[in-house]
């Protein structure tokens, strides 16, 4: 099994005093299944899994009555096995397929006997099928694509080397040469397979590409059934269409989605649930820009303008229908491919928990990337070729007196390089992630000056 850094999330879930049934989202063929099997088998005397979209009768378990009893009692007789109180997981995955599985969760949870893991691929595409939502009894986490520190971790590189490489990234010292040309082949490679664990499985056992882009090819072509089964109605043909058009929509020079090339007279209040099927889904990430690159960013998003990059740059890679991977592979990413590295970087900063927004302006130029980190902002450029150290968009942003940056950096195909702005190398985006926020930030109000009124 791939080491997942959501194996600790789970560790701190089960270690929680006041435990929640804990649900797992993400897009499809990310983990979830494989990492909460292995989890419930290690971590528990006891493991039951109950597979809503593999067995449809399983939907029986909570068909009556909805009382802890009569579930628990339907679901030993379903599994049969003996649960053990206090010790026993219980696993209801893709809950999207039983409604009445997500609203008995509250009770479930009251009842406190066994512990249990929601996973789901499409919860928010259905959630007008569950007709009471466990609000207070539930723990939503996402679950992403491998990033490239596990997609290194599963190719044999050791944590040794991991937490030298962080160390060069927090203090912004070069990395030694020999190692970081290794970790830019090994990134090369992140690139062309991606995150999906089947994926990264077959090229860790193989190192075959082909059967990397066939498993890749398979993936996509699950996604788009997915489209035709749960999308609704006219949403089907536009959520499809729009899915099919990102790879060509990023090979654009400003990678900006443009609707009217999905459909020409095609209005962007009529698309609105489209996009949103695609991002809640996972499959898609939608990137934003700001009207102003100051906190906070959210007010600031003008949704009528964003760029859509793929869950998972190994499918954008399948999906161009190019032999694209061979250049990759060598080095070659100067030529056409900025695209490509733009969205493995916007894969890592949404993985690292955070929302994406770009900035573009007549006046100033465009930053790929701003992040709002706590209450600072930083600016993050993505260069695919030698030229890296011009960006002057970012120099003009970053000369503008009233706004105010924590960082800017720019990744590159070079090493590290301290300065008003830092240069790190395509690789350390993996240990982008958010400020740690401040201990001690208690505030407490003085009331003495009420007590004689």
């Amino acid at each position: 099994m791939f080491i997942r850094k959501a194996w600790d999330t789970l560790l701190e879930w089960k270690a929680s005093s006041a435990r929640k049934a804990l649900c797992i989202v993400g897009a499809r063929q990310t983990g979830k299944t494989t990492l909460v099997r292995q989890f419930g088998t290690q971590e528990y005397k006891t493991f039951a899994e109950v597979n809503f979209m593999t067995d449809p009768g399983a939907a029986r378990i909570f068909s009556g009555a909805l009382d802890a009893d009569t579930i628990i009692t339907n679901l030993t007789a379903y599994v049969h096995q003996p649960l053990t109180p206090g010790n026993t997981l219980v696993l209801l995955d893709e809950i999207q397929e039983c409604p009445n599985a997500r609203t008995a969760i509250k009770f479930l949870v009251e009842d406190g006997r066994f512990d249990y893991i929601e996973t789901g691929s499409l919860l928010r595409v259905k959630y007008k099928d569950v007709r009471s939502y466990p609000v207070g009894f539930e723990t939503i986490i996402r679950m992403y694509p491998m990033d490239f520190e596990e997609f290194a971790l599963a190719n044999g590189v050791q944590q040794e080397t991991i937490n030298y490489l962080r160390r060069c990234y927090e203090n912004a010292e070069p990395v030694l040469e020999s190692v970081h040309q290794v970790m830019m082949r090994l990134f090369y490679s992140y690139i062309v397979v991606g995150g999906m664990p089947q994926v990264a499985d077959t090229f860790v056992r193989t190192h075959d590409i082909g059967k990397v882009v066939e498993n890749q090819r398979e993936i996509l072509e699950l996604y788009r059934l997915d489209i035709a089964k749960y999308a609704v109605g006219n949403d089907r043909m536009k959520i499809k269409a729009i899915f099919d058009s990102i790879p060509s929509q990023l090979n654009e020079k400003n990678r900006r989605f443009i609707l009217t090339k999905v459909d020409e007279h095609g209005r962007q209040n009529r698309y609105e649930n489209s996009f949103e099927w695609l991002a809640e889904t996972g499959v898609a990430l939608p990137c934003y820009n700001v009207a102003e690159p100051q906190p906070p960013l959210m007010l600031n998003e003008k949704h009528s303008l964003f760029k859509l990059f793929m869950g998972d740059t190994g499918l954008l890679c399948a999906a161009c229908m190019e032999n694209i991977q061979f250049d990759i592979l060598q080095g070659n990413l100067d030529i056409n491919l900025g695209s490509i590295l733009e969205n493995v970087i916007a894969q890592a900063i949404k993985s690292g928990g955070f929302s994406l927004n770009y900035f573009d302006s007549k006046r100033y130029g465009e930053v790929d990337f701003v992040v709002q980190n706590g209450m600072g902002i930083d600016l993050l450029e993505v260069k695919s070729g030698n030229d890296y150290r011009k960006h002057s968009a970012l120099s003009k942003i970053m000369s503008v007196e009233n706004w105010k940056f924590s960082r800017a950096y720019v990744f590159c195909k070079g090493n590290v390089e301290r300065g008003r702005i830092t240069y790190l190398p395509w690789y350390m985006s993996m240990f982008y992630k958010r400020q740690k926020i401040a201990e001690g930030m208690t505030y407490e109000i003085d009331l003495g000056g009420l007590k004689n009124q």
